[in-house]
């Protein structure tokens, strides 16, 4: 019997993961009161919004994908796009290289909200009231938060002490930072949400008032309290005070879209993925260089393949995937492409970036991106076998976490800004900030799994009026015409959020997803097979285990966060991986860092076994806060 952190739950009402614990117990208290998985999703994520303000927020983005009984995969894409006035020009004009990873200047347009109202008005049975009361109860009346909070609170204190003075007030009343045992409240965002339901309350039936939130977002008060943010001169990681674009008529012309999601068929599964405005479809074509026959799960000969195929597929990722071009998506995923693609692995690590030519289409990379690679060091000498390396400074915020989206697990590439003795903090005082995730099944077969972030309270001051900053997404895109990725306005950046949707048969059967950046689909994929690949548990399969299996991840790839650092040759490993495959990777040429025992992947998993009606569930252990609950 394989022991684990915790049991994978089982049972046939209901089952919910989330990264938090009071997000987890919301959506099941939703589903107890009669609602469905989509219902219990828009109800965990708002508390989210409270609970985890540092990994998430309201004016942040987030795709879902969703499954509902009997229906078919979709993906809501509720990724906002650049504001009409954000373009390569205008920024260029203000002397900047990158879009700041902080600030106005990279704010899309708003999306987490109208994704989840349109999810609710569309998939869901329960009003507003019924779904916004837990997270209105957790800002207006106090949560007691997490460590990790008030350890991030800290890390821009002298920020929000000079200069962003309205996060202040939220985040460091009487002078102290969150800390667990005392009540946190936010009465702003309270308020805010109190204000939207009464503004909306004789709109009409369900349906009707869902629309009037959304107009009520777009085009009423909280519209115009974020325009107004817009405007406001904001220091970002330029070191410089910038105002915004961000225009009423962007927030007005906006609204979340359903997508057909893109697919890749996997010994039996079926992947499904949101389309390569995400990285998703990195997941999947790393299912498509995988060989016939796979080494013993586990190995270093196991790990080297998948570390070697990641890199080519995120090779791939940057110099195709975006939302301003076209993306050879069927050519990326092909078999005739990848069995070449696979040939370019060979028993020692690559240091070099190497995308392909899918269709005999040339690769452009951006001029950021060849800096970065170019000055990337011959592959070093392996160390002996069985020599130890000391695991290098964590850049998260709070010890023991994994570092944040976009770090190396130490300052990486050109520009990087980290002050020394304080992980994670930028010479201006930013941090970068992170993800939340989300699953649900019901016993009726429903299944949502979901992955909002951005609207970090680390990311840009808090609207004063509402309680809550808008987003920094736009930090992803490149100020250079022509590419994929380009600042576009209109346009959707390329985001890190992927959340996996898994079906036997054309039968959605597990949900599942991560936070960690351009960790994301290196730790799913991991976890994916270990799934697939490993002895089931009393008869299901073996979630937590395989969510607790020891977790890796590489970054040799250019950062999707702002500085866009990289680390060629690099693997950071658990400490709980075996020491022969430690050495077996270092003897293959990888950079090896050994990290903390718990500190790769925070995966989240519901699942649903068709032919029996059975639920099951697990969470991460990782961090201490995220959890699973149902019956």
């Amino acid at each position: 019997m394989q022991f684990t952190t915790r049991p994978t739950l089982s049972g046939t009402f209901g089952m919910v993961s989330a990264t938090h614990w009071l997000a987890s117990q919301s959506a099941m208290a939703v589903l107890e009161d009669g609602g469905n998985a989509f219902d219990a999703a828009v109800a965990g994520a708002f508390v989210l919004h409270v609970v985890e303000p540092h990994l998430n927020g309201p004016a942040g983005e987030v795709p879902i994908l969703l499954a509902p009984a009997g229906g078919e995969v979709r993906v809501l894409c509720g990724q906002g796009v650049a504001p009409a006035g954000a373009s390569v020009g205008h920024y260029r004009g203000l002397g900047l290289d990158l879009v700041p990873g902080t600030g106005p200047l990279a704010a899309a347009v708003p999306g987490a909200f109208d994704a989840w109202m349109l999810l609710l008005r569309d998939h869901g049975t329960k009003g507003l009231d019924d779904v916004l009361k837990y997270a209105v109860g957790y800002a207006e009346h106090g949560h007691p938060p997490v460590e990790n909070l008030g350890a991030t609170v800290e890390t821009v204190r002298e920020l929000f002490e000079t200069e962003w003075t309205s996060s202040a007030a939220v985040y460091l009343p009487d002078g102290r930072a969150p800390r667990p045992g005392r009540l946190l409240r936010n009465p702003a965002l309270a308020a805010t949400w109190k204000r939207l339901l009464a503004e909306t309350a004789h709109a009409g039936d369900r349906e009707a008032r869902i629309e009037a939130a959304r107009e009520v977002w777009r085009t009423g008060f909280i519209a115009d309290a974020l325009v107004r943010q817009s405007g406001r001169p904001t220091l970002d990681t330029s070191g410089e005070r910038h105002t915004g674009t961000l225009t009423a008529a962007d927030l007005a012309g906006w609204s979340a879209t359903y997508e057909t999601p893109v697919t890749y068929d996997w010994n039996g599964w079926t992947l499904c993925k949101a389309g390569p405005w995400s990285q998703g479809p990195v997941l999947l074509q790393q299912l498509a260089l995988l060989p016939p026959e796979l080494p013993p799960y586990g190995t270093a000969e196991y790990v080297h393949l998948l570390v070697e195929g990641c890199k080519l597929a995120m090779a791939d990722r940057e110099a195709w995937y975006g939302d301003a071009a076209e993306v050879p998506v069927a050519e990326l995923l092909s078999d005739a492409y990848n069995d070449g693609r696979r040939g370019l692995i060979g028993e020692g690590a690559s240091y070099a970036l190497r995308p392909g030519r899918p269709g005999g289409r040339t690769p452009r990379l951006p001029a950021h991106a060849r800096m970065a690679a170019a000055v990337a060091a011959d592959p070093p000498a392996a160390p002996g076998v069985g020599e130890p390396t000391v695991a290098k400074p964590s850049t998260s915020p709070v010890p023991g976490e994994p570092a944040a989206p976009g770090e190396s697990a130490v300052p990486a590439g050109p520009g990087e800004r980290t002050l020394p003795g304080e992980p994670g903090v930028a010479a201006d005082g930013g941090t970068r900030g992170d993800t939340c995730h989300l699953d649900v099944v019901d016993r009726w077969g429903n299944m949502v799994s979901a992955t909002p972030s951005g609207g970090w309270l680390q990311s840009n001051p808090v609207v004063p009026e509402l309680g809550f900053p808008l987003g920094t997404r736009l930090q992803m895109t490149w100020l250079e015409e022509g590419l994929p990725n380009s600042l576009t306005p209109g346009r959707r950046p390329r985001t890190t959020l992927t959340p996996s949707l898994a079906l036997r048969d054309g039968v959605p059967v597990m949900a599942f997803g991560t936070p960690g950046g351009d960790q994301q689909d290196q730790w799913q994929l991991h976890f994916f097979l270990a799934v697939a690949l490993r002895p089931s548990v009393r008869g299901g399969l073996d979630l937590q285990g395989a969510v607790d299996a020891p977790n890796w991840h590489n970054d040799s790839f250019p950062g999707s966060f702002y500085p866009r650092g990289m680390r060629p040759g690099s693997v950071t490993v658990e400490s709980r991986m075996p020491e022969e495959v430690v050495a077996g990777l270092r003897r293959r040429g990888h950079d090896v860092t050994v990290g903390d025992a718990w500190s790769e992947g925070r995966l989240c998993a519901v699942a649903r076994d068709p032919s029996t009606g059975v639920l099951s569930a697990a969470a991460n252990p990782r961090g201490m806060q995220g959890y699973a609950v149902g019956r």
